[in-house]
C-alpha cells in the first residue's frame, strides 16, 4: 500500500529531479532498518484497514475529517479502531475517521492557530514540512490551498499513520516521506514556504539545521520555525545538562531575541517573533490514544513553571523569516 513510485515519475525531470533518483533507495533503507522491530505489525495493520469510501472529507477544520458514520457498517467502523490502536501511540492530530475521533497527545490545531497570522499563502506553493510526525499540518496546508506538501519525518511508525490516513483521503498533492532533512540535496531551492517545527532543539546543531531549512527554499521563500526557546537577551541559551522534560535528545534552547539573531546571521531577511508562550497541559497530554505519559509528567509537581529536572518549563515559539 505504501508506494513512492507516483512522487518519484513526477518528479523525473523537473526540478526535484535530483532528489527523486535517491528517494527510492533512501525509503528502502528506512523501512528495512533492524531498529524498528514493530514495522511488521504496523504495516500489517495498515493493510488490514477495511476498504470504505468515504462520502467526504475536510482539511480545513481542527480536526483533519474524513466520511461520516454512514459511509461504513459498524463492523467495518470496529475493525477500524482495532487497526488504528495498533498504530499507537498518535502524537499529533486530531483526526476523525468516519466518526471515530482519535484524540491524539497534541492538539495541534492550536499550534496552527498561532502560527496563522504570520503564514502568508499557500495557495498554489509546494511547502516542506520537516519532522511532520503523521502529517497533521500536512493536511491542514493542502486545506489551504497549496499545490504540492511534502512531509518527512525519520520515524515509520508516523508515516503509516499517515498511510492510514491517505488510504481514504487519496489525496495525491500530499506526501510524508520516512527521511530526515540530511537525506535531502544541498541548497535544493525548490519550495515556496519551509516549516519546521518541534524539532531544532533536537538538533546537536541548531545553525546547521537552519542552513538546511535556508538551502530547500527558493529566493523569496517563507521559513515558518516553532521551536523550545527560553526567557531572557540576546546572550541567553539553555544547554541542558541530561534531560530536559524528561526528552534526552535537548541541545540547545535559545532566547527568542537569540533565534531572531541566529536567523539574521544567517541571511535571512524579516525574521519576525510571531507567537510565544508556555506549554500547557491541556494542549500536550495523555489520551486513550497516546497513553504515555505526557507533559503533565514532565513538569516540577510541586511547581509546574519548572520541568521535573529544575529548567524552566516548556516555552515555545514561532517565527517567520525569508531568503
Amino acid at each position: 500500500m505504501i508506494d513512492y513510485t507516483a512522487l518519484t515519475q513526477k518528479w523525473a525531470g523537473g526540478e526535484l529531479d535530483l532528489w527523486s533518483r535517491t528517494l527510492e533507495a533512501d525509503i528502502e533503507a528506512r523501512f528495512h532498518s533492524e531498529r524498528y522491530g514493530d514495522l511488521p505489525r504496523w504495516l500489517a495493520a495498515l493493510d488490514a484497514l477495511p476498504d470504505i469510501t468515504p462520502s467526504s472529507y475536510a482539511l480545513d477544520s481542527e480536526r483533519v475529517t474524513v466520511g461520516t458514520t454512514e459511509d461504513c457498517t459498524p463492523e467495518q467502523l470496529q475493525i477500524l479502531e482495532r487497526e488504528l490502536r495498533q498504530l499507537h501511540p498518535w502524537r499529533k492530530g486530531p483526526f476523525d475517521l468516519f466518526g471515530l475521533h482519535i484524540d491524539t497527545e497534541w492538539r495541534s490545531d492550536w499550534k496552527w492557530q498561532r502560527l496563522l497570522p504570520g503564514l502568508d499563502s499557500l495557495r498554489g506553493k509546494r511547502i516542506l514540512d520537516v519532522g511532520c510526525g503523521s502529517g497533521y499540518h500536512c493536511w491542514r496546508m493542502l486545506g489551504a490551498g497549496a499545490d504540492e506538501v511534502i512531509g518527512i519525518d525519520p520515524t515509520p511508525l508516523f508515516v503509516v499513520q499517515f498511510w492510514a490516513l491517505q488510504k481514504y483521503l487519496q489525496q495525491q498533492q500530499a506526501w510524508v516521506l520516512p527521511l530526515g532533512i540530511e537525506q535531502l540535496p544541498a541548497d535544493l531551492a525548490a519550495f515556496d514556504t519551509v516549516f519546521s517545527m518541534g524539532v531544532l532543539y533536537h538538533r546537536r546543531s541548531p545553525i546547521e539545521h537552519l542552513m538546511e531549512l535556508r538551502g530547500a527554499l527558493r529566493k523569496g521563500g517563507q521559513l515558518v520555525l516553532e521551536t523550545l526557546v527560553i526567557e531572557g537577551g540576546v546572550n541567553d541559551c539553555l544547554v541542558p545538562e541530561g534531560r530536559y522534560a524528561r526528552m534526552g535528545n535537548v541541545w540547545f534552547l535559545p532566547s527568542t531575541e537569540l533565534l531572531l539573531l541566529w536567523l539574521r546571521k544567517l541571511g535571512f531577511k524579516q525574521a519576525t517573533l510571531v507567537d510565544v508562550g508556555p506549554t500547557s497541559v491541556e494542549e500536550q497530554r495523555s489520551t486513550d490514544w497516546m497513553q504515555f505519559h505526557s507533559l503533565q509528567q514532565f513538569l516540577d509537581p510541586d511547581d509546574p513553571t519548572r520541568s521535573i529536572e529544575g529548567y524552566p518549563a516548556p516555552r515555545r515559539a514561532i517565527v517567520t523569516a525569508y531568503t
